[in-house]
This record gives C-alpha cells, sequence and structure tokens, in this order.
C-alpha cells in the first residue's frame, strides 16, 4: 500500500492539516504506528496519544481540539470511526482475490463450480450444491447435500454447512462455525429422553458474518433464520427455530434459546442470555452478561439478570453498597 494523504482524504471527504503530499504505506493503532502509518481517535480517552504517536497521520472528528503542538497531519471527517472503516474496505477491496480449485477436493457429480469461485484444498461439495459467482471456500470446508451459498460469500477455513441450509450472498463465515447441527431436542420418556428428528434447516440472509466457532442450529421443522445485515461474534449459540431479523449486532458468548424471535437493530452485548420462546422488539440495548427471560419492546436499554432499565440497574448498585449500613440500621 503506497497512497498520498491527499488521495486518502479524497476517499472520505476529508479535510487535510499539514502535508497532504506524505506517502502512506499501512495502518496502526495510535499508541504503536510509526512513520508512513495512518492512524485515528475516535474514543476521547485516547486523545493524549495524539503527543507522542509516531504516526505520520491521524483521522479525527471535525471538532477534535489539541493543545500546543502535534506531529501528526492530520485529516478531518465528520466521524473518524466510519471513515476509518470506509479506507480499510476500500483497502482490503483491491486486494487480489483467490480462485481456482486446490487439490485435493471432493465436488460431487452434477455440481456447477463457477470459474470465479475458490476451492480450498481437503474440502467436501456435497450433492445438489449450488455455489454463487465469486464465493471463496477455503481448506477443510464441509458443504452438505442441497447448500444454497449465494454470490460473493467467504467460507473460512473449517466451516461445517450440514444439509439443505441456505446462505445468503457477501456473508462471512469463521473458521469452526457450524451452520444446521442438530437443535437440542428430546422428548422425555421415563428417566431416559428420546431424540426427536430434526427435519428444518437454517437460513442465513444476505451480508450476515458469523464469527468463529459459533453454532446455528437447524429448526425441528421450518427454519432457523438470521436476517439480512446483522452481525454474530465468536462463540455464539442460536437455538432450533430462532428467528433474528435485520441489522443487529451480537457480542462474544451470547445464547438465544429456542423459538425466541429477535426483532431489527438490536445491540446485545458478551454474554447476554435469552430465554426460549420470548420475542424481543426493535432498537433495544443489552448490557453484558443480561439475562432477558421475557417478552422486550421496542428502544429499550436494559442489563442484568433479569434484565431491568439501565438507570435502575445503576441505582441498584448503589444500594447494594450501602446494604450492610441499611441491614445494621
Amino acid at each position: 500500500m503506497q497512497i498520498t494523504v491527499a488521495q486518502l482524504a479524497g476517499m472520505i471527504n476529508g479535510r487535510v492539516e499539514g502535508d497532504e503530499n506524505i506517502e502512506i504505506t499501512g495502518f496502526g493503532k495510535i499508541e504503536e504506528a510509526g512513520k508512513g502509518q495512518i492512524t485515528f481517535i475516535a474514543n476521547p480517552k485516547y486523545s493524549h496519544y495524539i503527543y507522542d504517536t509516531e504516526a505520520s497521520v491521524v483521522i479525527v472528528n471535525d471538532d477534535f481540539e489539541y493543545e500546543g503542538t502535534i506531529r501528526p497531519t492530520l485529516i478531518r471527517v465528520k466521524d473518524a470511526y466510519s471513515s476509518l472503516a470506509e479506507l480499510l474496505m476500500a483497502m482490503e477491496s483491491v486486494k487480489p482475490r483467490r480462485r481456482g480449485i486446490e487439490q485435493p477436493v471432493y465436488v460431487s457429480e452434477g455440481v456447477n463450480i463457477p470459474e470465479d469461485v475458490y476451492l480450498g484444498a481437503f474440502s467436501y461439495i456435497g450433492k445438489g450444491v449450488r455455489i454463487g459467482t465469486g464465493v471463496e471456500i477455503y481448506p477443510q470446508c464441509y458443504i452438505g447435500d442441497g447448500v444454497v451459498i449465494g454470490d460473493g460469500t467467504i467460507i473460512r477455513a473449517g466451516v461445517r454447512i450440514y444439509e439443505g441450509c441456505h446462505i445468503g450472498s457477501r456473508c462471512i463465515l469463521h473458521s469452526g462455525t457450524v451452520i444446521g447441527a442438530d437443535g437440542f431436542g428430546f422428548a422425555p420418556k421415563g428417566v431416559i429422553y428420546e431424540k426427536i428428528p430434526q427435519i428444518g434447516n437454517v437460513i442465513i440472509e444476505d451480508d450476515v458474518e458469523i464469527g468463529a466457532n459459533s453454532c446455528i442450529d437447524r429448526a425441528t421443522f421450518g427454519s432457523t433464520r438470521i436476517g439480512k445485515g446483522t452481525k454474530l461474534d465468536n462463540l455464539m449459540q442460536v437455538a432450533h427455530n430462532v428467528e433474528i431479523g435485520e441489522n443487529n449486532v451480537f457480542a462474544a458468548q451470547t445464547g438465544v434459546a429456542g423459538s425466541t424471535k429477535i426483532g431489527n437493530s438490536n445491540r446485545v452485548g458478551g454474554q447476554c442470555g435469552f430465554a426460549g420462546h420470548i420475542r424481543v422488539g426493535n432498537g433495544n440495548e443489552f448490557g453484558a452478561q443480561s439475562g432477558i427471560p421475557n417478552n422486550v419492546g421496542d428502544g429499550k436499554r436494559l442489563i442484568g439478570y433479569p434484565a431491568i432499565e439501565a438507570r435502575q440497574f445503576a441505582k441498584n448498585q448503589v444500594y447494594l453498597k450501602r446494604l450492610e449500613k441499611l441491614f445494621n440500621k
């Protein structure tokens, strides 16, 4: 990567303060970046690094203020974080993508593999699989019978997609992810549990990203569904017949129990747990380690177990600190 500050600023509609002819060779964290690298400040708590950083260029918000003298050139933008994301995506898009079929690979008879697809070594492609254009399937992946994979999707090494599941376009499935394993369904019969066959599938809509070692279980019947634009972090568990809407973000180690339905544009902290058979609306925020046992409407900010309004949770924490004094009184 070699590009000038002026060119970078033009890509993100930024305003340059300093030398716009500096050549940039890479990105770095503000506390570690060196000469020729570009970094950013979006969170005010990192502002003090501006005086010591060795980075050549720093992307900052329009309202960023500093005292005294600083060394790096600044690019001022409306939103430093989103502008950095734009730059990273632009740099990523010009990288050459892998193409061709490595050996050994097993492709079932009758499966059409488009010319611009990449199949990594030791992958297995089952009967009746349909693969879109520009798909990348990295080594040691299992693609079961009847799976559909949309255009431009990336399946990282070691992913397992069970039979009959559908993956949309431009999705990313990270290593170790399992799509379509049996839902956890057992019927008690005396002191034993008999397995209930899980005959549904999983549907992953377009532009979904699923983190490493996550599990999305197939439905008992019907479909477990992850909506368009939703992002799941590593080590997620989504149980059978769950329906998650569009443009949600879930942090790591969150679990969603069976048949729960979650709306759109929710933000979920790490290690949250959603009970089964509940409904969650749109635009909610759940703090880390929240337990959600009941239905939730729209636009709530909840935390704790059981999850309550964030303001009430903060008050309760104050009361808990005073509990011994109140008890003695």
